[in-house]
C-alpha cells in the first residue's frame, strides 16, 4: 500500500515500511498519478481535536458528557458535591 500525506511521524512510517508499504509526498504522487486515477482520498474527522471535548454543555449538568478543565482528577475535584449523596446533595 503506498500512503501519502503531509508528514509521517518516525513511527507512523517506520511501520507503514514495515509493512511493505511506501511513504510518498504529495510532488511524488502527483508525478505518479497526474488525474488522480487508482487513489483514494480519506480525511480524518474536524472534531477529533482534543480541544473539541471541552465545548458542549457545563460539565456538572446532568447527561453533559464535556470533558471539564481541570487540574487533577482526583475525588475531591469536579466529582464531589452535587454528584455524590455523601457530599451536600446531589442532582
Amino acid at each position: 500500500m503506498k500512503v501519502t500525506t503531509l508528514r509521517f511521524t518516525k513511527t507512523a512510517r517506520a511501520r507503514i515500511e514495515k509493512a511493505s508499504g511506501e511513504c510518498l509526498t504529495f510532488d511524488q504522487l502527483a508525478l505518479r498519478a497526474p488525474l488522480g486515477q487508482n487513489t483514494v482520498l480519506l480525511r480524518g474527522s474536524p472534531k477529533a481535536r482534543e480541544a473539541v471535548k471541552h465545548f458542549g454543555p457545563a460539565p456538572g449538568v446532568p447527561h453533559s458528557h464535556t470533558k471539564p478543565y481541570v487540574r487533577a482528577k482526583g475525588r475531591k475535584f469536579e466529582k464531589a458535591r452535587g454528584k455524590r449523596n455523601n457530599k451536600g446533595f446531589r442532582v
